[in-house]
């Protein structure tokens, strides 16, 4: 529109001065002209008393040189973009006035239907592909708002499950345990008590986490991958081993990494009756590979899982992985045992995804 408004002002003073060469009104309208390309160009701390002085430098312009109208369709948009939707509509249809006396006067005296008729339809159309590419912005806007809130949502839901409910659920089978044995073997009853404790301690580390970043308690202060998911395997008295050569990782990768293993780990220790477990975390030239592997009971994978049966951590595993552009691969039978493997690409691509995702 820019483009469009300066083409046409030059076209007029062309055609003005070829019709009229420095006739008695030439220098003001070359004035004018001056001006107003002046005006248009200029910064707009005050928007409306800017486009009051285009409009009426225009106005008095096309008075002096009728050819000068059609430079009110890019000052169409112009209103239609500062002014409220009544307001811009008020001043369309008096610059479209303006336009159909400006082409009556430079038709000397003759009717032309055309003259009456084009101006108008000009305007119409200019406001209706104006307010259609509005609300269709709008419409634009309100579903990448609501997509944000689901997947805000979602991922919320995420950082609940495997962090304060996993907690929640360990500290409520240990109590259980204690409760069980608390007049047989005291001491262990006592042990379990200590480390429900435990639990309920870095539940609430997590808790605060949440009201400050979302990131995981293990990883504050930078704190390398590595040794968070060291210290969440001995808790879980699972093995824990490296391959590879450890690379700088984005925040969103170790922090997600994390989390997948805290929810694996909970899914084995609350299903799987496995006598042991093993995490490996991989590095290779393009991706970061993190296994869980136990010797459980095992299950189905294509079997749809019922509910509060490794259904939600599961989910929640696949869509942290997707959001980083990773796969997620089980491989598991009934009596076999698991192993939950994630893989996320160390690529460019990667952190086009990551940057998308903010």
């Amino acid at each position: 529109m820019h483009a469009a408004f300066f083409a046409l002002l030059g076209a007029s003073l062309v055609r003005f001065l070829l019709r009229h060469p420095w006739a008695e009104l030439g220098p003001w309208v070359v004035a004018l002209s001056a001006a107003l390309a002046v005006l248009y160009a200029a910064p707009v701390p005050r928007r409306l008393v800017w486009l009051c002085t285009v409009v009426a430098v225009w106005a008095v312009l096309v008075v002096l040189a009728p050819s000068f109208a059609w430079c009110a369709v890019p000052l169409f948009y112009t209103g239609l973009r500062t002014l409220p939707p009544r307001a811009a509509l008020v001043l369309v249809a008096l610059l479209t006035v303006f336009v159909v006396a400006a082409q009556l006067k430079l038709a000397d005296g003759g009717v032309d239907p055309n003259l009456l008729v084009a101006p108008p339809a000009v305007a119409a159309i200019a406001t209706a592909v104006f307010v259609h590419a509005q609300r269709q912005a709008e419409r634009l806007a309100s579903t990448e708002r609501r997509e944000g809130t689901l997947a805000e949502r979602q991922r919320l839901a995420m950082e609940i499950h495997d962090t304060l409910a996993q907690g929640l659920s360990s500290q409520q089978m240990l109590l259980q345990a204690a409760d069980r044995t608390w007049d047989s073997d005291p001491v262990t009853a006592r042990r379990h008590v200590r480390t429900a404790e435990s639990i309920a301690e870095r539940s609430l580390a997590e808790a605060r986490r949440f009201v400050h970043d979302l990131a995981p308690a293990e990883l504050a202060g930078g704190a390398a991958l590595e040794d968070a998911l060291r210290a969440l395997a001995a808790r879980e008295s699972a093995g824990f081993r490296v391959d590879g050569t450890p690379v700088a990782l984005p925040d969103r990768v170790r922090s997600a990494l994390l989390r997948i293993a805290q929810g694996a780990l909970a899914n084995v220790r609350e299903h799987a009756d496995a006598g042991s477990t093993a995490l490996t975390l991989t590095y290779l030239d393009d991706q970061v590979v993190l296994d869980i592997a136990d010797d459980g009971r095992g299950f189905d994978p294509a079997a749809p899982a019922p509910p509060g049966d490794r259904g939600h951590g599961l989910s929640a595993i696949r869509a942290r992985a997707q959001q980083l552009g990773g796969t997620v691969t089980i491989e598991s039978a009934p009596g076999e045992g698991t192993v939950l493997s994630v893989s996320i690409p160390l690529s460019p691509r990667l952190s086009t995804r990551l940057e998308r995702h903010r």
